[in-house]
């Protein structure tokens, strides 16, 4: 081989390709972490009093939706995050079964004002000391849990996520 005759470089696609791929495998390996202490199995039963004054007890309400999935929806008035979602919530909760817990964002009677001002119209629990959230094991907000119609959590999420990825979950956990 001459000292000019050039090296070909490999397509600029195969680069890509390597760098999309060793991004989502660092953001999958730091999802996995990120949620390693949270609940798997069966979802584990809570009550509380609603905002609107009704009394929810997840059995009943999972009950009250044969054969569907449901979210559980994890939030706080004080989350920039939380309001980015919160669009793509109120658009599932029209299709889906969503009960919200509104953590660490006061009283009742401020989270339903919140929730007004905001536009939030879900079914929600005030938990304000978290102790729904530390229960599923939740790290942080929003979080999302989805619960099969067996009762077992099927998928655990934190952070931002999308609608299509919200819808495409429960899609899944419906059939699973």
């Amino acid at each position: 081989m001459s000292e000019n005759t050039a090296v070909p470089k490999p397509p600029r696609w195969r680069r890509w390709a390597v760098e999309i791929s060793i991004f989502i495998a660092v953001f999958i390996a730091f999802q996995m972490w990120q949620l390693r202490d949270t609940t798997r199995g069966p979802a584990p039963e809570f009550s509380g009093q609603r905002l609107d004054g009704s009394q929810l007890d997840l059995a009943t309400w999972r009950a009250s939706h044969p054969g569907q999935p449901v979210l559980l929806y994890f939030w706080a008035e004080w989350c920039p995050v939380c309001k980015t979602t919160a669009g793509s919530v109120s658009d599932i909760a029209a299709d889906w079964p969503v009960t919200s817990i509104a953590i660490q964002s006061g009283p009742a009677a401020d989270v339903g004002k919140l929730m007004q001002e905001r536009g939030y119209h879900w079914p929600t629990l005030a938990d304000p000391p978290g102790a729904i959230m530390k229960q599923y094991g939740i790290p942080g907000v929003p979080g999302f849990v989805i619960i099969a119609p067996d009762g077992e959590i099927r998928f655990v999420s934190v952070g931002y996520t999308s609608e299509i990825g919200l819808r495409l979950r429960l899609w899944w956990a419906a059939r699973t």
